[in-house]
């Protein structure tokens, strides 16, 4: 008798050099609206370093060194910080299931000395999370130097989420409602309520940001009812293998003159929009 194939778990996957394998329930989650792009970055790190069969396993610690955490700077004031946003943050994410589930993004750890210029930190998943990455079967891969360039947490947000859409064969476009937008981004329910400021202040920066650093560049379109924007449409292609080479000998230059070498590529690019769908209220991308 043939014994049915186990599902393939995302925790049980391997990262090639220089990617980390987030899994799609750590990528949808609301609640986390007020952390920071370095926050965001470190709970990355975080899990990235965790990442393996044991991140499915309870009361299990896990050990990292600091020094990629601090975010260039020398001591650990500024991760202190972070580490207590990320135990404070109670986010909420949708299990295979279906149920909604609360938990909080960080557990108990042990900084060890904080005046040591170096040193390592041991920390813990709230058990709800790993209940969860337990099961999990869906995941993106993410360029941890993408992920390092990025000046923007809504284009962190944005990346994250189209890096597990890109790879979906026979699939090309995603179609979302403004309050979907505004979850992928991780816009808090007081922050940008119009939508010219939603647009203006996060939508297109993001997208100007990933199109610029991811392998695939984004398109995106509106659809109206009545006045109002009622749909948000993203189409995705890859990059050509020469656009994407540029971009990584780009990420291994010094960050030095790297804002103005970038501000001067966004001039060349264009972000599609479908000029019938467009809202004449609206302030112009370009």
């Amino acid at each position: 008798m043939v014994e049915p194939k186990k599902a393939l778990r995302t925790i049980d996957l391997h990262p090639n050099e220089g990617e980390m394998i987030k899994a799609t329930e750590t990528i949808d989650i609301v609640g986390v609206d007020k952390l920071t792009l370095q926050d965001q970055r470190v709970w990355n790190y975080l899990l990235e370093n965790a990442h393996g069969p044991e991140l499915g396993e309870f009361d299990r610690d896990f050990t990292i060194d600091l020094t990629p955490l601090r975010g260039g700077h020398n001591s650990n004031d500024r991760l202190e910080e972070t580490i207590e946003r990320l135990m404070q943050t109670i986010a909420r994410c949708r299990a295979h299931d279906g149920s909604v589930v609360r938990f909080q993004l960080l557990g108990g750890n042990n900084m060890g000395d904080p005046m040591r210029p170096r040193g390592e930190m041991t920390y813990s998943f709230d058990k709800r999370l790993i209940e969860v990455l337990q099961n999990s079967g869906t995941f993106g891969k993410l360029e941890l130097s993408v992920m390092e360039a990025f000046t923007s947490k809504y284009a962190l947000a944005l990346y994250e989420h189209m890096s597990r859409k890109v790879n979906l064969k026979h699939v090309w476009m995603a179609e979302y409602s403004v309050q979907e937008v505004r979850d992928i981004l991780r816009v808090g329910k007081d922050q940008l309520k119009a939508f010219g400021n939603l647009k203006q202040r996060a939508l297109v920066p993001a997208i100007e940001e990933v199109n610029y650093w991811a392998r695939f560049k984004l398109a995106v379109s509106y659809k109206k009812r009545g006045q109002k924007v009622d749909k948000i449409v993203f189409n995705w292609t890859p990059k050509s293998g020469e656009a994407v080479h540029e971009i990584a000998e780009e990420l291994k230059k010094s960050k030095v003159g790297r804002q103005a070498r970038r501000r001067k590529a966004v001039e060349t690019i264009h972000i599609i929009e479908t000029p019938d769908d467009m809202d004449d209220s609206e302030l112009p991308l370009n």
